[in-house]
């Protein structure tokens, strides 16, 4: 189509973005609300049925999805005005940056940006398979890279492209004409023409993962080969990515299904990841910009490392264990290189180590954190008390947080079997780690009016 093109007396066809077997995308200028826009025009033949059927499913299946990690749909429309024949639409948000595939042809991503990227990913995947949707063509040329154009140069993600997107419960269907999506992405039982669910979705948007990290196309080749080679043997997962990412890729690589953890526990695992990597940054900054600095400034301040036992404390704990049916409960203070119990109910341990130690991870949110099922939640598959002797199982910790919102440490309760944790339980902990920071409030209140 021609630059300067009117379609539907609206939209100002400007340049070709991108173009496939089914249809082509243009930016263009919406005349009507003064906005640039992006133009999918379809390839229409009356004669093909079943290539009409996919562009009006497209449309539905978009009209009803709204979330930031997918592109919107602003219209849909047929222009009867070109002698040439009907020119079938989508109306799109334009999108300001490159897909996946130009970026990663300059080499790998960072943890960090990956981290970001696969979150939004897979917090998109999630919402769609949550309302019935598998995309069934999770790749890199079908993930736009968002410039917001701000301070913040990390990049953040966009699922487009459900040509080939289904309900869930008519894949077979769908799959008349032949196995539908990419073949260096295709899950295991899509290679061998079997049904895609939402967690061959999980499967390929590993593959994505995996090549962003590394740079490499874990299945190159030509397409048989490629859809081939992953019914034959796993793909390469280097042992020098970080343990978070090794125990995460390997869990949604799996060529089981059922073995896969889904997306929302992928989105999960890796906003924590995002969310630890923005700590170990702060950490990297100059002490007058660093919060945790400030923290550990409140921890000196309440004066409660390595105190002697105390009653209270002790009583709270065992409280915790009586209340949740738990083995273990526990005070916690986070220090700079450990976290030192100052109650430990059911455990003789007194300290363990910053790294492995999960309430390092819970003082950084804003509420309880809670890992259900520690042996197949992806934030936790590599940790030391999970795989280790502990056997670690189930964590809950909520954050002992003083007026001016620093994290001491955490209540948390432990068991070594899988436990479901409601939102009422939450409160629960998060009202004893209320009652252990009034009682170091008091105290501090204390120490300070007999210093005046």
């Amino acid at each position: 189509m021609e630059s300067g093109y009117l379609l539907s007396g609206r939209y100002r066809i400007e340049e070709l973005i991108g173009k496939g077997s089914q249809s082509t995308v243009y930016r263009a200028y919406d005349e009507l609300l003064q906005r640039a826009v992006a133009v999918k025009l379809f390839r229409n033949d009356p004669r093909d049925v079943e290539r009409t059927r996919r562009q009006g499913q497209e449309v539905r299946i978009l009209a009803g999805m709204s979330h930031h990690a997918l592109v919107t749909l602003f219209d849909a429309g047929a222009d009867l005005s070109n002698p040439d024949g009907r020119l079938t639409y989508l109306v799109m948000e334009l999108v300001r940056g490159p897909d996946l595939r130009e970026r990663a042809a300059q080499g790998p991503l960072s943890a960090a940006h990956m981290a970001v990227i696969g979150h939004d990913l897979a917090d998109g995947l999630s919402y769609i398979h949550h309302h019935g949707i598998v995309h069934r063509d999770v790749k890199p040329a079908n993930i736009l890279l968002v410039d917001y154009s701000n301070a913040d140069r990390r990049p953040r993600a966009k699922l487009t492209d459900f040509g080939v997107a289904v309900l869930q419960g008519d894949e077979r269907v769908a799959d008349e004409g032949g196995t539908s999506g990419t073949p260096a992405y295709l899950s295991p039982e899509q290679a061998a023409g079997e049904a895609a669910g939402p967690l061959s979705d999980v499967y390929s948007l590993g593959l994505v993962l995996l090549e962003g990290l590394t740079g490499k196309m874990a299945y190159p080749g030509a397409p048989i080969q490629s859809a081939v080679a992953r019914l034959l043997q796993a793909p390469d997962i280097p042992e020098e990515l970080d343990l978070m990412w090794v125990a995460l890729l390997s869990s949604m690589l799996a060529r089981d299904p059922a073995e896969r953890p889904p997306a929302r526990e992928v989105a999960l695992a890796l906003r924590q990841e995002v969310i630890n990597g923005a700590a170990r940054h702060r950490l990297d900054k100059t002490p007058a910009a660093n919060h945790e600095e400030g923290r550990m400034r409140a921890v000196e301040r309440y004066r409660i490392l390595d105190t002697p036992s105390d009653g209270a404390f002790d009583r709270i704990a065992g409280l915790a264990a009586r209340m949740f049916s738990v083995p273990v409960a526990i005070v916690s203070v986070v220090d700079q290189d450990r976290i030192w119990f100052k109650a430990h109910h059911g455990t003789d341990v007194s300290e363990i180590g910053r790294d492995p130690g999960l309430c390092a991870s819970a003082i950084l949110q804003d509420e309880t954190w809670v890992i259900e099922n520690a042996a197949t939640d992806p934030r936790t598959l590599a940790n030391p008390l999970v795989a280790g002797d502990f056997g670690l199982q189930f964590y809950a910790g909520a954050p002992l947080r003083t007026p001016d919102g620093y994290n001491l440490g955490t209540i948390c309760i432990l068991d070594r079997e899988p436990r479901t944790f409601s939102a009422e339980d939450a409160r629960t902990l998060e009202d004893l780690a209320a009652i252990v920071m009034n009682d170091l409030e008091m105290r501090l209140q204390s120490r300070e009016a007999i210093a005046r």
